[in-house]
């Protein structure tokens, strides 16, 4: 039998920060203050259709994940 969901109480539901999960010195942070990936947005823009199709992913997002991918040694997109 299919029940129906029970709603979220305020017991149940944590705010989490992602700024108080790392660290200040955290080499993510380092690269976020020193590189714009702005670039990226522009470098791929003509390969995407600007009228038509679903919408695309952000290409700075996920940019981004391939390089932590890399950077922390997660060998599987998957498990990214």
């Amino acid at each position: 039998m299919l029940k129906k969901p029970t709603p979220a109480t305020p017991e149940k539901i944590e705010q989490i920060s992602l700024d108080a999960l790392v660290p200040q010195n955290h080499l993510v942070r380092k690269i976020a203050k020193v590189i714009d990936f702005e670039f990226i947005r522009e470098a791929v823009a003509p390969l995407y259709c600007p009228n038509n199709g679903r919408p695309a992913e952000d290409p700075v997002r996920l940019f981004k994940i391939m390089l932590l991918g890399y950077l922390f040694g997660i060998p599987s997109e998957r498990r990214l």
